[in-house]
């Protein structure tokens, strides 16, 4: 998810019978990525963003990133269908 813009798109609100897409991948994710944290605000803004999606999905693991640099065995073969 993009920390600059992921609240605003979690509070979208959307025409009835259609689905806000951003809710519905994080509330289906295994892993969330939360990318560009360098455009946080601060820390608390990093928390407050942390506690909507946990919210959202608490058994999915969240990782700060920036410029999308993960290791890639963080997110490959996590075993997720098993």
């Amino acid at each position: 998810v993009d920390t600059k813009y992921i609240l605003e798109r979690l509070a979208e609100e959307k025409p009835e019978g259609v689905e806000n897409e951003s809710v519905e991948q994080v509330v289906f994710a295994d892993k969330i990525l939360l990318n560009k944290i360098d455009l946080a605000e601060n820390e608390d803004h990093l928390k407050k963003i942390e506690s909507k999606l946990k919210s959202l999905n608490p058994t999915a693991s969240i990782q700060r990133c920036k410029h999308s640099q993960i290791n890639p065995n963080d997110i490959l073969n996590i075993g997720a269908f098993e």
